[in-house]
C-alpha cells in the first residue's frame, strides 16, 4: 500500500442502455428542504429541540456572490452523519403559521415531516425533554408500525417524532399496520405513557 488514494471502481457491466420496464423502487426519503420565516428561530428549534446537528451552510463564491441563507442539518444514520436530513431556507415573505397545527385541514403546503428515533428509550427521553422545554405536544399516537408524538415547528410545519415497532410486528400487513390507529391524551404523564406488552401484530391477510 502507497497511501494514495484511489476512485471507487465502477461496474460498467451493470451499466444498460435498455429502459426498464417499470420505475426502480427507491430506498426512501433522502432529505427535506424547508422555507422558514427566520432562520435563526427555526435553527433553534431543529438543533435545541429536536437534536439534530447542522453541518453546513451555503456560503458566497465568486460565481454565486448572493446564496439564499440556507443551511442544512443531519440526524444519526448507522451511527455516522448524514449529509443533511434536512435543509432550512429563509423566506421572510412565507405567510403567517397557523394559530394551532391540523394534521388534517390545515394551511401548510406540507402535512408534516417524520423523525426517527433509534429506540423506544431515546424516543421517550426525547419527549421528556421537549414537555420540560415548553414544546405543546399536539398529536400523541400509536400507530401499527410506530409510536408517535406529533408537534409544530415555528413555521408551523408539523414534526411527527417516532420510533418503529418491530418488525414482525407489522411486515405481514403493512396496509393494516397503517389504517391502525390508538389516539392517547397529550397532556400530564397518560403523555407519556407507552405500552410495548401484548402490542397488536398484523397477520398477512386472508
Amino acid at each position: 500500500m502507497d497511501g494514495s488514494t484511489q476512485a471507487p471502481k465502477i461496474d460498467n457491466a451493470a451499466t444498460s442502455t435498455a429502459a426498464p420496464a417499470r420505475a426502480m423502487r427507491p430506498v426512501g426519503l433522502n432529505h427535506l428542504v424547508l422555507n422558514v420565516r427566520d432562520q435563526a428561530e427555526s435553527h433553534r428549534f431543529w438543533t435545541e429541540v429536536l437534536g439534530f446537528q447542522q453541518v453546513g451552510e451555503l456560503k458566497a463564491t465568486p460565481t454565486r456572490p448572493n446564496p439564499p441563507k440556507m443551511r442544512f442539518y443531519s440526524g444519526s444514520r448507522d451511527g455516522g452523519t448524514h449529509h443533511h436530513d434536512v435543509a432550512l431556507v429563509e423566506n421572510k415573505d412565507l405567510p403567517p403559521p397557523p394559530e394551532v397545527w391540523s394534521m388534517f385541514g390545515g394551511g401548510s403546503p406540507i402535512n408534516h415531516i417524520a423523525i426517527t428515533y433509534p429506540d423506544r428509550e431515546t424516543w421517550m427521553a426525547q419527549l421528556r425533554f421537549m414537555r420540560a422545554k415548553g414544546v405543546k405536544f399536539g398529536r400523541r399516537v400509536n400507530h401499527g408500525m410506530t409510536h408517535s408524538l406529533y408537534v409544530s415547528d415555528p413555521n408551523g410545519y408539523g414534526v411527527e417524532l417516532l420510533y418503529d415497532l418491530p418488525r414482525e410486528i407489522w411486515q405481514d400487513d403493512i396496509d393494516g399496520a397503517l389504517n391502525y390507529v390508538e389516539v392517547l391524551p397529550t397532556e400530564g404523564e397518560e403523555a407519556f405513557e407507552d405500552r410495548i406488552e401484548g402490542l397488536k401484530a398484523f397477520p398477512k391477510p386472508a
